[in-house]
């Protein structure tokens, strides 16, 4: 695989991982602010933006596994880290949203 092509799949990861990451800061604020359903909505639309980086990265895995080289740089190493750290990002966002939920029925 050309290394032009690989540094376009690490782009469209960092782009959509990034794009995901801003919308579940979003949601945090969202959270703070007891608007519980935009913040689970915000939550959906990240996971689209995840996919759309993940299906970017399978493609290039299901390359490997045919037994294709792919050399990785530092863009891709970056991206998947962004990757990565989204995808955790967004679990502790669910986790925080119930916990914001059940203080909210608590408080109340």
């Amino acid at each position: 695989m050309e290394q032009e092509q690989i540094e376009s799949v690490a782009f469209k990861i960092i782009m959509h991982s990034g794009e995901a990451r801003t919308i579940i800061h979003e949601a945090f604020q969202e959270m703070k602010d007891g608007e519980f359903e935009s913040s689970s909505n915000k939550l959906n639309q990240a996971k689209d933006a995840l996919l759309l980086a993940h299906k970017a990265q399978t493609k290039l895995l299901q390359r490997y596994s045919s037994g294709e080289e792919i050399k990785i740089d530092i863009i891709m190493v970056h991206a998947q880290d962004h990757l990565m750290n989204t995808m955790t990002l967004r679990d502790i966002a669910l986790e925080m949203l119930t916990l914001h939920k059940k203080t909210q029925k608590l408080i109340k």
